[in-house]
C-alpha cells in the first residue's frame, strides 16, 4: 500500500511551518560536550580512547531518535519525533530537514505529541525505512516521495506505533512496537493486544516473535545473528533482554543480558536505543549517557553526558559513534567499528 507524499508537499509544508528558517540556526559549528568517561574494565579502553572527546554538532531539536548514517552521501539523518520530521546533518554544512512528514502523513491534526517518525534504517537497495509513529506503520521512502508501507497490522489488527527497526543479513526485518506514540500511550483506546517485537519476511509476512515485554524499545542482532537483542522499558524491570535465533528466524530463550533498573528515571524513560560493534560489545542509550557491555554481559564502561540520551549508530568510517539526546546531536570518535557497517 501508499500513501500520499511527494517532494513538492514535503517543501511546501515547510515553508508553511517556517522550518526553512529556523534550521539555519541549527547548523552550528562543532563544540566539545562535557562529559564524563567512566572506565570500568579493561576492555573498555579498546574501544573508547583515553582522551576521548564528545562533540555537540547540532541542537535546538525537541525530541531526536534514530540516527543513521548514509554511506553513499556521507551524512546523517535523523528524526525529531515531536516536529514530525526527519533531518539530515552534513559536515560543512550542518542541519537541513530532509522530510516532512516524517510519521504522520493524516489530514486531521494529531491528538498525541509524538506523531513523527522514530527509529530510521536503510534496506539493501539503500531506501530509508522509517518507523512511523502518527502512521502506525513501518514504511519505506520511495524515489519519488511516496511511501510503501511494509506492516501496520497483525492477525487483522493495527500495530501500535513501531519504535525501532534492524534488517537481518537475509533481509527479514525485525521491530519493536510499544505504544509511546499513540495519543494515550498504554491507556489508549485504540493500543493493540500486546507490545509485541515483531519480524517481516521477504515475503510480507508479519511474525510475532516475543509478546511478554511491557515496552520493547531498542533491538539489534549480534555479529553472528544467533543472537537478537531487545531493551525493554518495563517500570518492574527495565534490562537489555538476549534471544536466541532459530534457524526459521523465530526466537527463544529470552533471558535478561543486563538489569538496567539503575538508570530508569521515570515510569517509561530507560534502556534506550542501542548499537553493537564488529566485536559483539552492547553500546547502549539510556538516561543521562551511554553504557557499554561485552558480549558475556559484563559492564565495562559509561559515557556520562549528563542528560536524556535516546539511540546512537555508526558513520563515517564505521568507528565515529553518533548520538542523539534529547535536544541535541553529538558524536564520539571511537577505536572500534560498528556491526555490518
Amino acid at each position: 500500500m501508499k500513501a500520499k507524499g511527494a517532494w513538492a508537499v514535503v517543501l511546501s509544508n515547510l515553508v508553511c511551518l517556517g522550518l526553512l528558517g529556523f534550521v539555519a540556526a541549527l547548523a552550528e559549528p562543532p563544540k566539545q560536550a562535557v562529559v564524563t568517561i567512566v572506565r570500568q574494565d579493561a576492555r573498555f579502553d579498546k574501544l573508547v580512547p583515553k582522551g576521548a572527546k564528545v562533540e555537540k554538532i547540532a541542537d535546538g531539536f525537541t525530541w531526536v531518535e534514530g540516527p543513521v548514517w548514509n554511506k553513499r552521501g556521507q551524512y546523517l539523518l535523523f528524526s525529531d519525533i515531536p516536529a514530525n520530521t526527519v533531518f539530515k546533518w552534513k559536515a560543512g554544512e550542518g542541519v537541513k530537514p530532509f522530510l516532512k512528514p516524517s510519521g504522520y502523513t493524516g489530514t486531521a491534526p494529531f491528538a498525541g505529541k509524538e506523531p513523527g517518525s522514530n527509529g530510521l534504517t536503510f534496506d539493501a537497495n539503500g531506501r530509508l525505512v522509517l518507523c512511523k509513529h502518527g502512521d502506525r506503520q513501518i514504511a519505506r521512502l520511495e524515489a519519488n516521495g511516496t511511501f510503501t508501507t511494509l506492516a501496520d497490522r497483525y492477525d487483522g489488527k493495527r500495530i501500535n506505533s513501531p519504535n525501532d527497526l534492524v534488517f537481518k543479513s537475509n533481509g527479514d526485518l525485525y521491530f519493536t512496537d510499544p505504544p509511546f506514540g499513540l495519543p494515550k500511550a498504554f491507556d489508549d483506546p485504540d493500543k493493540a493486544p500486546v507490545q509485541g517485537v515483531y519480524r517481516v519476511s521477504k515475503d510480507g509476512k508479519v511474525t510475532l516473535l516475543v509478546k511478554d515485554l511491557k515496552a520493547p524499545n531498542g533491538i539489534a542482532f549480534s555479529p553472528d545473528e544467533k543472537i537478537l537483542y531487545v531493551s525493554d522499558v518495563d517500570p518492574k524491570r527495565s534490562a537489555w533482554w538476549a534471544y536466541d535465533v532459530k534457524a526459521d528466524g523465530t526466537v527463544t530463550n529470552g533471558r535478561i543480558f543486563f538489569d538496567a533498573t539503575r538508570w530508569r528515571k521515570d515510569p517509561f524513560f530507560g534502556p534506550d536505543g542501542f548499537k553493537i560493534d564488529k566485536g559483539g560489545n552492547l553500546f547502549g542509550a539510556r538516561p543521562g549517557g551511554i553504557s557499554v557491555f561485552a558480549p558475556d554481559g559484563t559492564h565495562l564502561g559509561d559515557i556520562e553526558l549528563g542528560g536524556p540520551t535516546s539511540n546512537l549508530n555508526w558513520g563515517n568510517d564505521g568507528s565515529v559513534l553518533y548520538i542523539t539526546g534529547g535536544s541535541s546531536i553529538y558524536r564520539l570518535k571511537t577505536s572500534t567499528i560498528g556491526n555490518r557497517f
